[in-house]
């Protein structure tokens, strides 16, 4: 079978999204200058709901709230740089900060590769965004702001507190837990990378529409992809272990493992079981999100 049409990039669309960024960028900096001293986590906050409201502008300007789906990737990073390099940080660089900024770097860059290569322009929105306008109609915008735009936010900004000791307060030498962080987390990134590739390929390899794809790490889990993702935020829990951070900084990893198992995996799949006739028989097959050998159909 010949392989499948590759539709062409639209290379103006991503220049939107770029000055998109950079705007929601500078503008969250000079926000920040202008606030008076306070702690560095509520400055992230304050920059973080001005740059998510820049990028909102965008989605509305552009009728497509796809516009918000890099910030996932790309505000992690830039939070990870202020904490370790912005006021209130009192070390100076050090091997924790490195291995911590130097893997969430490689988690941001592949997820927004991989968002990019997925991506196909300002008439692509997410299907789960088509939806919830035909669920909200005219309330679709505020539906927007407050559940696609600020929710994420603060799902970010919730699994970033726990770097806050590892990258800018703690004065605990590099020890164990952090090489268990270290695994889990780049572990993490290759679960999640191996799965999104497979997914890929048997996307491109399938001969027909609606099957459902059960090679490699997808034999074992429904969602190793999602699996990666949450294991990734964890893995950065436990950082903030290793450097003592206060044990309420868990909401983070809780919070992301809550909206994987009780928001997105549940939205995906009714979708899967009404147009996949055999994903029934699948999901009492497969695991939902740790990878496990496939029970038996009995």
């Amino acid at each position: 079978m010949s392989a499948p049409a590759v539709a062409e990039k639209p290379w103006g669309a991503f220049g939107w999204v770029a000055l998109c960024y950079a705007l929601g960028l500078v503008t969250a900096w000079g926000v920040v200058r202008l606030l008076p001293p306070m702690h560095p986590l509520a400055t992230v906050a304050v920059a973080d709901v001005v740059a998510t409201l820049v990028v909102f502008g965008f989605s509305r300007a552009k009728d497509n709230s796809s516009f918000y789906d890099p910030y996932w990737s790309v505000a992690p990073l830039v939070i990870a740089l202020y904490l370790m390099l912005g006021p209130g940080h009192v070390l100076g660089i050090t091997v924790r900060q490195v291995v911590v900024v130097s893997l969430v770097s490689l988690w941001s860059w592949r997820l927004t590769l991989n968002w990019a290569r997925g991506w196909m322009g300002l008439t692509h929105e997410d299907w789960r965004y088509v939806d919830m306008r035909a669920q909200t109609g005219q309330g679709y915008w505020w539906a927007s702001l407050f559940g696609l735009h600020l929710f994420p936010t603060v799902l970010v900004y919730l699994g970033m507190l726990p770097t806050w000791a590892a990258l800018a307060v703690s004065g605990r030498s590099f020890g164990v837990v952090d090489l268990l962080a270290a695994a889990v987390t780049l572990g993490a990134i290759v679960v999640e990378t191996v799965a999104d590739e497979q997914l890929r390929w048997f996307r491109r390899s399938a001969k027909k529409d609606g099957t459902i794809c059960d090679v490699g790490l997808w034999r074992y889990s429904r969602h190793p992809n999602y699996f990666g993702e949450v294991s990734f935020w964890v893995g950065l829990w436990l950082f903030g272990v290793a450097a003592g951070a206060s044990a309420w900084t868990a909401v983070g990893p809780i919070s992301m493992i809550g909206l994987f198992v009780f928001a997105s995996i549940p939205l995906i799949e009714r979708r899967s079981l009404k147009r996949r006739p055999e994903y029934a028989a699948h999901m009492q097959r497969v695991s939902m999100l740790v990878p496990l050998p496939p029970r038996s159909q009995g």
